[in-house]
């Protein structure tokens, strides 16, 4: 084994840390010791964008062991460093006392496991959930185009979602043809300059973003006042209910925010999530009817880059 090589010749191997277990003084399978541990017993722990970041928690260990067995047999790590891995999801709730999750779209394991749900629906800025419109698939490019075109007008700015890095990037192509201050945005761009773009977004050096799946949770774009679905009758998680909800909210911090899904049927994850909204909707504008609230767009700095 190369790692016992490594200890008998020089005393030390890389990676040690692989088994702290020894060090620890833990038994084959314990869970490790984690920041949790430092916290007291009636710790407060809040899940932001739950519906994804639960599954992640389970993902990290599942994915650390396939890594870690791939290592083991192959003689390059010791069976022990198995235990030097990340809480599974039962470790994590044996841990847990007080959680709360925060989510647009909680799965159902969250409303399963809460003892209340709290629906924060009202905004402060009394702002509404977009008005949805369904298009068909046929011709919606130049329908989109023209759509953009009205957009930009009013100096406000378009989020177009697409399914693939190819047709984001070919689209891109298409619409700076067309005159368009377009840029792409996907997961091969690196993380710092896709703040660049964004903020370039804000700015107006670009009028539109297309993108497949980073256009979804936590985006802060108050100048976004529409946001075009393309394929949104496909199948598949990029357009099931979560999806549809979590992209149509980026036009939910402007006053004017619209949403437009092309296709050329209405899927079950297309009517929730037009339902959905739609009684959103109703009681947002009961709230601001009653106290006599009239909606305003978010107002936000840009932040200048730090490097």
């Amino acid at each position: 084994n190369y790692d016992l090589e490594m200890l008998e010749q020089v005393g030390y191997c890389n990676g040690i840390e692989n088994y702290s277990r020894h060090l620890s003084d833990r038994g084959p399978g314990e869970p490790p010791s984690t920041l949790m541990d430092f916290f007291p017993d009636d710790k407060l722990i809040f899940v932001d964008e739950s519906h994804v970041t639960l599954s992640q928690i389970g993902g990290m260990y599942a994915g650390d062991q396939s890594r870690k067995q791939n290592l083991i047999d192959y003689g390059f790590r010791l069976p022990s460093a198995r235990d030097n891995r990340p809480l599974n999801f039962e470790e994590f709730n044996t841990k847990v006392k007080q959680i709360i999750y925060v989510s647009a779209t909680p799965n159902q394991y969250e409303i399963r496991n809460s003892k209340q749900v709290a629906e924060q629906i009202v905004r402060p800025t009394g702002l509404l959930d977009p008005e949805i419109e369904v298009r068909p698939s046929t011709g919606q490019i130049p329908d989109l185009i023209k759509e953009i075109e009205i957009t930009v007008k009013k100096k406000q700015r378009v989020l177009v979602t697409t399914l693939t890095k190819r047709m984001a990037e070919e689209l891109s192509s298409f619409l700076s043809e067309h005159g368009i201050k377009v840029q792409y945005l996907h997961s091969e761009i690196e993380t710092l300059e896709r703040v660049d773009i964004l903020r370039d977004l804000r700015n107006g050096k670009y009028d539109v973003l297309v993108g497949i799946n980073l256009l979804r949770e936590g985006l802060d774009l108050p100048e976004v006042s529409l946001v075009a679905i393309l394929d949104a009758d496909m199948s598949g998680f990029l357009r099931n209910e979560t999806s549809l909800i979590q992209t149509m909210g980026r036009a939910a911090r402007h006053v004017e925010g619209r949403v437009i899904m092309y296709g050329d049927k209405i899927t079950p994850a297309m009517r929730f999530a037009i339902s959905e909204t739609k009684r959103r909707r109703k009681i947002q504008e009961s709230y601001n009817k009653k106290h006599g609230i009239t909606p305003s767009t978010i107002v936000s700095n840009i932040n200048e880059s730090m490097i």
